[in-house]
């Protein structure tokens, strides 16, 4: 029996990548430090796998920002605006995810999205009619080495063509298939150099392989790697698949003469069956994914045994993680907080790899290794937590009308425009303004005890001050207070909410340098005291003008948190969304006429089915966000936020959310989403985003204006709203300053010239 893992977390167990590469944007170390640094931290992390007893070490899962840019870069899929503002080969790839603007040119970042169902982000690659598809890169093959010099034997992963170019987008008539000639010279040609360095395992992932599929899909991956694997030599090739199964296509893949499958048996609710049903190749491995690469609670060893059974029948099996670890912290060894009591029940990245190697030993040798089985055995026998009853209560006595809001989103809007007194085309921000360091400074010394609660609270009362003089300077219409006391948009919720924990160094990476700390629930969720009143009835103080409350809405909340494995997804939203709603309910009886309950991360967890879309999840994920909001007077303005994810196939749902106005990442996907918008005449006000904050570039007028103007080709001018595409968090203050004065005098001139 061996075990394997699919990839490893990349930023290092302090972020040191993170704040390595911070520092080369900050032009404070060279590309070659950057490089040192890379390097090191790549070593470091196999020789801990190899000293972990891990038998499959992956390479080829590092990446400075993202593997499928890497994987694009290597492919040479690089539009032609890159390459042609000559920059060195790391500035360039660092221009297609962060965008540029300086001497050389100025171009806008490729698009991001989030990678299937989980808060990471891939950035989307770009391919023209004229891209050429052809191996161009390196980095693949320099990576093996030097594991390889360091006496490291690794398996090298690369997403496949197959998923590659169909999550890709198409500027012309040309689509995926036909790439697929050059993508099987480029892999063959992937094959032959890693052969010559000695390489005897090759991963290829092929995610897309989970999504629902057509007849015409899975004669295409036939086809494609019926070539591809025509020329593989002795290479051993390992298709790997991840966050559901493989039920469309399964006959197909295991029938191709691949050397490995990785199937995951967590997510893939019909793994099993498939197996069952259709059997496998006794000439394959079956890398098979048990323990779960996406949660943090430690694996139940007696149920994997049980499934392991089933599945050992069935030939050579690879004990594997489900995905990736990229998506759970580092470690548990740097907790220090938390009670033993309560850390026995997490298994982070580091932790899951015991937990492969416990299996595997309990597996080679049960009489020996009882004592593992029992000591894991008895925290599933265990109560963990006193179960709160008067949330059961609440939960039990909900009825139909509690997620209904009245009157209806028509009247409502005539209602809240004699109110509020908005121009055409309000102007707004998302939510938050840039973190600096001495607003980071402030919260952290105050966490410390250096600093009074008075003395911390005057310093964010003088940052609001700050924040609401400026807005009001530029003339935004709909001001915000700036966040200057959040951490994190749903970290900071959850510490105020009781049935959480928090950890001091357990973070994730969500894309590029931008690391998440997720708070885990651990019991049931209750608000037990206001959590953002104080600071929003305050910032209303100093303005006449609209003061927007900001909240994180129950499906965010879930989804960015490491979620309870006992009870049911819904269980847990509708105890987070009645929590919220008491918050919604004290902003309103506070003064606040706009509340903005941010649904962020609405589809992160929709099935990747769409057969499964509503009965498992937006059946009462929608329902969730109304209750929500479903007490509020007629007269508060309900906005919600979305961003980084595909939404226009459930749009018709969106509007189900019956918000007064939600505003949409838009700016980085081009504004495809008016299109979807248009189609169904949504009802729902909207502000699609006019520029993209995850990039430090600063939007002209001019552009913001011709922006607005497309939107208004699309959508009536009545129902738009004028902001970013997101919150500003993380920007620096003079981009920011200089980007939102450019928005406010875009939407004047449309304004004037409407």
């Amino acid at each position: 029996m061996k075990t394997s893992i699919i990839g490893f977390p990349r930023v290092g167990e302090l972020r040191e990548l993170k704040f390595a590469t911070e520092k080369y944007f900050r032009k404070e170390i060279t590309a070659e430090e950057l490089e040192k640094k890379g390097k090191e931290l790549r070593l470091k992390h196999w020789q801990l796998l190899v000293d972990q007893g891990i038998d499959f070490i992956p390479s080829g899962d590092f990446s400075f920002f993202d593997t499928i840019l890497d994987t694009a870069v290597l492919l040479n899929l690089v539009p032609k605006k890159y390459q042609e503002l000559g920059l060195p080969p790391l500035e360039t790839y660092f221009a297609l995810a962060r965008g540029y603007q300086g001497e050389s040119g100025d171009v806008t970042a490729l698009a991001m999205k989030k990678w299937f169902n989980t808060n990471y982000h891939y950035m989307v690659p770009e391919i023209d009619d004229d891209t050429e598809l052809k191996l161009v890169g390196n980095q693949l093959f320099t990576t093996f080495s030097e594991a390889k010099e360091a006496g490291i034997q690794t398996r090298p992963t690369i997403v496949g063509p197959f998923t590659l170019l169909k999550l890709a987008t198409y500027h012309g008539p040309k689509q995926a298939k036909d790439f697929y000639e050059e993508a099987i010279i480029a892999y063959t040609q992937i094959f032959d150099q890693l052969t010559k360095l000695g390489c005897e395992w090759f991963q290829i992932d092929e995610p897309a392989l989970v999504l629902d599929l057509t007849p015409t899909d899975i004669q295409q991956f036939r086809e494609l790697y019926e070539k591809l694997l025509a020329k593989k030599g002795q290479l051993k090739i390992l298709v790997q698949t991840y966050f559901g199964d493989v039920r469309n296509g399964y006959q197909e893949l295991i029938e191709l003469p691949f050397d490995g499958i990785g199937l995951d048996f967590v997510e893939g609710r019909k793994t099993i069956d498939l197996l069952e049903e259709h059997g496998f190749s006794k000439e394959k491995t079956l890398f098979a994914g048990i323990v779960n690469g996406k949660n943090i609670w430690k694996n139940n060893y007696q149920k994997t045994l049980e499934l392991l059974e089933m599945i050992q029948p069935f030939g050579d099996i690879v004990l594997n993680t489900s995905c990736s670890l990229l998506h759970v912290p580092f470690t548990l060894a740097n907790e220090n907080v938390l009670e033993k009591d309560v850390t026995a029940y997490f298994s982070f990245a580091v932790e899951k790899l015991t937990e492969l190697n416990d299996l595997k030993k309990i597996l080679e040798d049960k009489k020996i290794n009882q004592d593992l089985l029992k000591a894991n055995s008895v925290l599933f026998t265990q109560e963990r937590f006193v179960k709160n009853k008067r949330v059961a209560k609440q939960i039990e006595a909900l009825t139909k009308n509690d997620y209904v809001r009245l009157p209806k989103l028509s009247e409502r809007a005539i209602i809240q425009k004699e109110k509020l007194e908005l121009p055409t085309l309000p102007t707004t921000t998302i939510g938050s303004f840039p973190q600096t360091r001495e607003v980071k400074q402030n919260r952290a010394k105050f966490k410390k005890g250096e600093i009074t609660e008075a003395e911390y609270i005057a310093f964010n009362r003088k940052k609001i001050d700050e924040c609401i003089a400026f807005q009001e300077t530029i003339g935004l219409d709909v001001l915000v207070h700036g966040e200057f006391e959040r951490n994190d948009m749903v970290e900071y919720f959850g510490e105020s909410l009781e049935g959480y924990l928090f950890t001091e160094k357990a973070w994730v990476q969500s894309y590029g340098t931008r690391c998440v700390k997720p708070p885990i629930i651990w019991g049931d969720v209750s608000r037990s005291k206001p959590i953002t009143v104080a600071y929003s009835k305050y910032a209303q103080t100093l303005t006449h003008k609209p003061m927007k409350g900001m909240l994180t809405g129950p499906v965010t909340i879930l989804n960015w948190s490491f979620p309870r494995e006992d009870i049911s997804l819904k269980e847990a939203t509708l105890q987070l969304a009645l929590a919220i709603q008491e918050e919604v309910l004290d902003l309103e009886a506070n003064g606040i006429e706009i509340i903005q309950i941010d649904e962020a991360a609405l589809r992160e967890k929709l099935p990747l089915r769409q057969s499964d879309w509503h009965t498992e999840y937006l059946d009462w994920a929608i329902p969730a966000f109304r209750l929500v909001h479903s007490k509020v007077q007629p007269t508060t303005q309900i906005h919600t936020h979305m961003c980084y994810s595909e939404f226009a196939d459930i749009i018709q749902d969106i509007d189900h959310m019956d918000a007064d106005v939600i505003s949409f990442e838009a700016s980085r996907s081009n504004l495809d989403i008016l299109d979807a918008l248009k189609a169904i005449d949504f009802q729902t006000q909207v502000g699609p985003g006019v520029y993209d904050i995850h990039s430090p570039r600063v939007p002209s007028v001019e552009e913001i204006e011709t922006t607005i103007q497309n939107i208004l080709n699309k959508l009536p001018i009545e129902k738009i709203w004028i902001n970013p595409d997101c919150g500003l968090k993380t920007r620096g203050v003079s981009e920011t300053q200089a980007s939102l004065k450019n928005l406010v005098l875009a939407a004047k001139k449309v304004r004037g010239g409407v």
